[in-house]
């Protein structure tokens, strides 16, 4: 089976209609050779089954080190630029075993099931006093009001960070994930690989019961991480830990919203928010492609075989919609079986942090169904707007009536 012949351009337009251009991509077979809007030449893999196979095959590395390499060779100098530098880049998802394997059992150490469980109080305390602000108020944009403040604050909590910096992490974060602007994108990751450097240095020098100090704690042996390494890990905690609740927030709303009586019917019975979320990661997951993988030998997909030093992106979002593994993906059930979505990634590099997403996610929904029961899609979310991300899946805003 060859490529297609004329790539699909992964751009803002393919972004706004993301099922639609992957089912026709899925449809026409299990990996296409893309462009992003940069020019970047990118296999994607399109299929259930292959994506789950990809996501654990060592054959895809995740080495930034040979993906920069890559990117080198394939885009002008003057893009290669806007690429991350080690200070923020060395962090588990871009490490193969063995650096993978040793990181992630610090970071284990440090953020543990008993940590996230000790948060559920708090969680519940957060959400309900963003859900006290709301006041009498008719109308209110649902990621600037929960969505963001509720994730951000949590990881920052956990991690030790300033509260004068949170709205700072939100516009290096929206601006790293924004694929429109590599230079601003790099100017935004100097200010947050700054800062981050900094809070690495004052939490070693004075130690807390933070997460940070509890990473510094636990690699304070022969297997240690080094400053590159534990800026990069805080920085992937902060990433992660807040765009992908974000994200889960936002799309079951939005989801939940879409479909006539469903909302009212999760008032009825809160015992549903926990397949509600299920399905939802599973409809619109909050990542939208795996981060950077790249083949260090020729790999078949399904009959297609993708040469040595090539970029994949293995598509999530195309996944969870593949009717053979879904029956009739495209429409919103909370009450079907959603388990095995991918969501949070399969193999070695799972996201640690699912259990706090899910935690908060199954909260914000139950407390926001349960306050107002009448909650529906305001005007201006007739036509929704999706951000321009390659890695994530997430609204620009979601314009909601409260009563």
């Amino acid at each position: 089976m060859s490529a297609t012949e004329h790539p699909t351009v992964i751009d803002a337009d393919f972004v706004q209609h993301l099922h639609e251009r992957y089912a026709a991509l899925r449809e026409a077979g299990p990996a296409h050779r893309v462009r992003t809007s940069d020019g970047l030449p990118v296999w994607v893999v399109t299929r259930y089954a292959d994506v789950r196979a990809a996501l654990a095959d060592p054959r895809l590395s995740k080495d930034v080190d040979g993906a920069r390499r890559i990117v080198q060779d394939k885009l002008p100098n003057d893009q290669v630029r806007g690429t991350p530098d080690d200070a923020i880049a060395k962090h588990m998802l871009n490490l193969d075993p063995p650096d993978h394997t040793r990181i992630r059992k610090l970071v284990v150490k440090a953020f543990t099931a008993r940590r996230v469980d000790e948060l559920c109080p708090r969680v519940e305390w957060l959400t309900a006093r963003l859900l006290d602000a709301f006041g009498d108020r008719d109308e209110v944009d649902l990621l600037d009001a929960l969505a963001f403040p509720l994730p951000i604050q949590v990881i920052c909590e956990l991690l030790g960070v300033d509260e004068a910096h949170r709205e700072d992490f939100r516009t290096w974060t929206n601006t790293l994930l924004d694929a429109s602007d590599r230079g601003a994108a790099a100017a935004a990751a100097a200010d947050l690989s700054g800062y981050l450097g900094e809070l690495v240095a004052r939490k070693r020098a004075e130690p807390d019961a933070d997460l940070v100090s509890g990473l510094i704690e636990a690699s304070e042996d022969a297997d240690r991480l080094s400053r590159d390494e534990l800026i990069s890990m805080v920085f992937l905690l902060l990433i992660a830990g807040h765009e992908t609740t974000v994200n889960l927030i936002g799309n079951a709303v939005l989801a939940l919203l879409a479909e006539p009586g469903r909302w009212r019917e999760l008032h009825a019975d809160p015992g549903l928010v926990e397949p509600v979320v299920e399905e939802a990661l599973r409809f619109d997951s909050p990542v939208m492609h795996g981060t950077f993988r790249h083949t260090v030998q020729p790999v078949d997909i399904g009959g297609v075989e993708i040469p040595a030093h090539e970029v994949v992106w293995v598509s999530i979002a195309s996944a969870n919609r593949d009717p053979q593994r879904f029956g009739e993906p495209d429409r919103f059930d909370p009450r079907r079986e959603a388990q095995g979505h991918l969501a949070f990634g399969h193999g070695i590099h799972f996201c640690l942090g699912a259990q706090l997403a899910r935690l908060e996610g199954r909260t914000a929904l139950r407390q926001l169904s349960a306050r107002f029961p009448g909650l529906r899609a305001a005007p201006a979310l007739r036509e929704p707007q999706w951000r321009y991300s390659t890695l994530i899946r997430g609204l620009r805003e979601l314009p909601v009536l409260l009563r």
